[in-house]
């Protein structure tokens, strides 16, 4: 049931961020790199990164190779899960590779804020870890009422990637 005063209080914010899963990053980044998407960073988010590891609301140990790049004002990310359980090896056995889930700013607010505003409307916490012990990132389990999964993360304003493990195909600065 739709609730108008929910309806009339938008919380999303702006799309930040669109994740294709696959099962060979090498291969995915191939082809969006023939379509203008890169240069890719390459980073393995596990325990040694990734602090605070939950998966269906329960501590996990899970490892992912994560590649970013940015084209205009949004993220494109690609994840293949390495290990553990996550939501990317399910979509993986449920769907194939795709595209798995788009994230939104949530308008900037506080990120516990960001959290309750999920819970309140109905969708659960069902992965989320610190990454580089400053960015919270989290995602709820909104597939059965959108066809998606919704993320929301945190990053602060200072931020700067860490160097990657890789470049695809070349570092922009060599």
């Amino acid at each position: 049931m739709i609730n108008s005063l929910q309806l009339s209080q938008p919380f999303l914010g702006d799309i930040v961020e669109i994740c294709i899963v696959t099962r060979d990053h090498q291969r995915t980044m191939a082809g969006l790199v023939k379509l203008g998407i890169g240069p890719w960073r390459i980073y393995t988010f596990d325990e040694t990164t990734v602090a605070e590891q939950t998966y269906r609301g329960k501590s996990a140990k899970y490892a992912i190779k994560v590649c970013f790049a940015k084209a205009k004002n949004v993220i494109w990310e690609i994840m293949q899960p390495l290990s553990g359980s996550t939501i990317f090896q399910e979509f993986l056995d449920r769907h194939d590779e795709g595209i798995h889930h788009i994230a939104f700013n949530c308008d900037d607010r506080p990120w516990e804020a960001r959290i309750q505003e999920f819970k309140s409307r109905g969708f659960h916490l069902i992965q989320s870890g610190i990454w580089m012990g400053q960015n919270a990132f989290a995602f709820f389990d909104t597939e059965s009422e959108t066809t998606t999964v919704f993320e929301t993360y945190c990053f602060p304003t200072d931020f700067i990637y860490p160097e990657p493990e890789a470049w695809f195909p070349a570092n922009p600065l060599s």
